[in-house]
């Protein structure tokens, strides 16, 4: 079989064995466990026995010795390590491949030669806008709500000179406004999920969370809407208005303030959990350094909604692109007033009509995927995989803390009952230990038309 490029493909090396995904007991990893779970794997892909189909090498995790490796594929849109004899195939992250699944196995039967659209599409995610994470900036600003701002210096003024000054009034409403909304971690409690109120308050939540700024500005055009990209503008605006000169082109000038993982891993969503706890300052800050921290989070939310839309655009290739993705960073507060980031991933999946016989009576069925990552102050880094269609729903947890997991395993049967009480069929319910592999974002092909 030939390539796109007109190459031949390498010689198929040795099978590669989906690994067995980890279970809570470790007295049970016998050969018949292991090959019922690859064989669940590849039928939760729904992939059939010798399909091929395309795949994204995401990470190399592990290169042994004699052409030995883990690899970490993305094979539609979901992560699959495999442990692969690659043989003189040369694999590398980003490569795309072709593998067929034979059995409870994948065979890989070549490499697909890189496109003009890998280079440009490197090129773009260097020069990506400088992203400052939300929850480190709202550290720094409920500082300076407390502290006040530095002025910049003045013609003859020395730096010793300076004193902090309230932030002015505009600035302070809206930072007080935004800051009075964000939700709290204690006021959620195991069960609410089933209360209206409660699920008016997640609703408010995500809307409020700058992903739709835009479309609500349509629909009310109001700059006083409680929106938190909205606000960020308008404490941009009460701070240049007591500045002197054109301040609107100073501040088009500005470079944004950045937090270091989003300038190494500028798309990849959701960040790594592991990162440093933001720390307040005692310290206040310039209204120079304050311009700069809110652009770079003006950046954060705009790269969100861009890359949302990215990625309900995308296709190409033998896997399907979700009917729509929504990015987005939630903000929320500690008991503490500590402000912390909730990263949601809402996934919309239609059925293709092509996949039913002609005698069949197609309906459209949608399923909805959600991934949540959340990093709590005592149960620690968690992540929730919840998948619903029609009627059916089934959720997966991972906790990194030991007692966190025997917590959640106590909590499934509320969890259980709740999602009964709101007419839903649970098919799945599992807590597992660690972190799931998502899949590293990137920008993918057709980003650009390069015939243009």
């Amino acid at each position: 079989m030939k390539l796109p490029s007109g190459q031949q493909p390498p010689t198929p090396p040795a099978p590669a064995t989906p690994r067995p995904a980890q279970t809570n007991d470790a007295g049970q990893p016998g050969r018949e466990t292991a090959a019922l779970s690859a064989r669940q794997q590849l039928d939760q892909l729904q992939l059939a026995n010798r399909e091929t189909i395309l795949a994204r090498v995401t990470e190399i995790i592990n290169r042994q010795g004699g052409g030995n490796a883990e690899v970490l594929l993305d094979v539609r849109g979901k992560p699959l390590q495999v442990s692969a004899s690659i043989g003189a195939t040369e694999l590398t992250t980003g490569d795309w491949v072709k593998v067929m699944r034979a059995g409870n196995e994948l065979q890989l039967m070549g490499k697909l030669a890189p496109t003009p659209e890998a280079a440009i599409s490197r090129a773009l995610a260097q020069r990506m806008p400088w992203q400052q994470s939300l929850d480190s900036g709202l550290a720094k600003l409920m500082t300076a709500l407390n502290r006040g701002v530095v002025p910049e210096l003045t013609s003859g003024q020395l730096p010793t000179g300076r004193s902090p000054q309230p932030l002015p009034e505009a600035a302070r409403q809206a930072l007080e406004t935004l800051i009075g909304r964000l939700p709290a971690s204690n006021t959620l409690a195991p069960g609410a999920g089933t209360q209206s109120n409660t699920v008016q308050q997640m609703r408010q939540w995500i809307a409020e969370s700058g992903l739709f700024a835009e479309s609500r500005l349509t629909q009310t055009p109001s700059s006083a809407l409680p929106d938190l990209k909205l606000a960020l503008g308008r404490m941009i605006t009460g701070l240049l208005a007591e500045q002197s000169g054109d301040a609107t082109t100073l501040f088009n000038r500005l470079t944004p303030l950045a937090s270091p993982g989003l300038i190494q891993a500028p798309l990849q969503f959701p960040q790594a959990l592991a990162s440093p706890r933001p720390a307040s300052s005692s310290e206040p800050i310039s209204v120079g350094q304050t311009l700069r921290m809110l652009a770079g989070m003006l950046n954060r939310i705009t790269v969100n909604q861009l890359h949302s839309q990215i990625l309900t655009a995308r296709g190409g290739g033998d896997t399907p692109a979700p009917a729509s993705t929504m990015l987005m960073d939630l903000p929320w507060v500690t008991p503490q007033n500590e402000p912390r980031v909730a990263q949601l991933r809402i996934e919309q999946h239609k059925e293709d009509p092509a996949s039913k016989g002609r005698d069949q009576k197609w309906a459209a069925i949608s399923e909805w995927r959600l991934n949540l990552a959340i990093d709590l102050e005592l149960a620690g880094a968690l992540n929730f995989e919840v998948a619903l269609r029609q009627q059916e729903v089934s959720a997966r947890v991972w906790a990194e803390k030991q007692d966190t997991l025997k917590q959640v395993n106590e909590e499934l049967p509320l969890l259980r009952r709740s999602l009964a009480e709101l007419g839903l069929e649970v098919t799945d319910l599992e807590c597992r230990r660690g972190s799931p592999l998502y899949p590293a974002t990137k920008l993918e092909h057709r980003l650009v038309d390069t015939r243009a």
